[in-house]
């Protein structure tokens, strides 16, 4: 399929070199219009598999994560930035100016998809909505990222995964038992609406191929947090109990969770009869198989603060890393309670490539996390630093066929200038 400027994707294909032309998503076209989290996650897993990522962003500060989380590193990025934005070019571009607009227009007729997350109706009012720009590149695939989507009583509200969470129900359901709110350690808000979205791209990309014409997606925070609620709104649904925290604890089953042993924590489950028998037999507790308290899941469910009591009464005789290893050998689930740092230092984090380290101009060598689902025919690579600010302005505009003279007239008419 050509795009909006006559060249097909194998053509593009050919002209980026063999290392990114051995890769699934070589020569589709990304402009990046997104900043902090959600957006440029989603944007840097399409690169990651090759996708030729233009990341846009506000001359001067660019996207506001650069300067993020109270830390300094060598250079100006913050070390969320660098784990965000790698396999991406930078250009800066002030949109909120005619000659800028006229450029990014440009990469529009050039590009197969668009992430932005703006709030809803600021693409819009600059001109460069999807109605504007399917006009100029009606192959064009075009998602937007925003807290509480793009219609709806709440779609002005401004969108951060704390209040997704919040508002989503997440919080309901996150912590122990009669305790303050807790939210989820991680931003299952933006993790989930960035994973979400980049499935509706490629979904669209694929349908595109059929069709001919791209298409509008509205992806959001809150939608992304309503969707994993399967268990919890199940019980509902089928109970009429609204749920409840419950701590490390599972809707579905007991035992299933965090269990203190002699000197900490650690978690494992019995999910099932037969599970549950081989536990009180590695346990040496056949007195629990004839508890009618706990006789089945229902019952055990019914009675699981007794249950948790009666277990550890058990696992108080050995440490965590004991039970784990008697556990495991008898067929048990069980694992222990990790830090971030032992996870990653694992001996199992290391196999998976779970850290890897990139060459960066300024640092050095940056540690990112790895790519999360491994590729066998066409494994992602690393092929570029996350950019720095408009790293890459000169080289995409020369792309764009813009002659010197013409790039010293948009220069001077503050299309790159903040």
């Amino acid at each position: 399929m050509n795009d909006a400027t006559g060249i097909s994707s194998s053509e593009r294909k050919a002209g980026q070199g063999s290392r990114t032309a051995s890769l699934p998503l070589s020569g589709i076209r990304v402009l990046d219009v997104t900043q902090v989290m959600a957006g440029p996650f989603c944007s840097m897993l399409l690169a990651d598999l090759g996708a030729d990522v233009i990341k846009v962003e506000p001359p001067g500060t660019g996207d506001q994560t650069r300067s993020a989380m109270g830390f300094k590193m060598k250079g100006p990025d913050s070390m969320g930035f660098l784990n965000m934005n790698r396999n991406k070019r930078s250009i800066a571009i002030n949109l909120k100016n005619d000659e800028g607009r006229e450029v990014f227009k440009k990469l529009v007729r050039s590009a197969d998809i668009l992430v932005e997350n703006y709030r809803p109706g600021v693409m819009s009012r600059l001109g460069i909505g999807y109605d504007a720009l399917r006009e100029i590149n009606p192959h064009l695939i075009y998602a937007s990222i925003s807290g509480f989507g793009q219609s709806g009583p709440w779609a002005k509200r401004p969108g951060f995964d704390l209040m997704a969470q919040a508002m989503s129900g997440v919080m309901s359901v996150t912590g122990h038992p009669g305790g303050p709110p807790v939210k989820a350690g991680v931003p299952v808000a933006d993790i989930g609406c960035a994973l979400f979205t980049v499935y509706a791209i490629l979904s669209a990309y694929i349908g595109r191929e059929r069709s001919g014409e791209g298409q509008y997606i509205d992806a959001s925070l809150f939608d992304a947090a309503l969707a994993f609620s399967i268990w919890d709104i199940s019980e509902y649904w089928g109970t009429g109990r609204i749920p409840q925290p419950l701590g490390t604890s599972n809707r579905m089953s007991a035992p299933y969770q965090a269990v203190l042993a002699a000197d900490g924590y650690f978690v494992m489950g019995a999910t099932n009869q037969r599970l549950w028998k081989l536990l009180c037999d590695v346990l040496g507790r056949p007195d629990l198989l004839v508890d009618e308290r706990f006789t089945d899941i229902p019952a055990r469910l019914a009675n699981r603060e007794v249950l948790i009591e009666e277990l550890e009464k058990s696992f108080a005789a050995r440490t965590a890393e004991e039970w784990v290893e008697i556990l495991l050998e008898a067929g048990l689930p069980a694992g222990r309670m990790n830090s971030y740092p032992e996870a990653f230092e694992s001996e199992h984090g290391k196999h998976r490539q779970m850290r890897i380290d990139v060459p960066h101009p300024i640092e050095g060598s940056v540690p990112n996390i790895g790519f999360p689902v491994k590729l066998s025919a066409t494994p992602q690579q690393v092929r570029r630093h996350a950019p720095l600010l408009g790293e890459h302005g000169a080289e995409v505009l020369t792309e764009l066929g813009l002659a010197e003279e013409e790039i010293k007239h948009l220069q001077a008419h503050g299309a790159f200038a903040p």
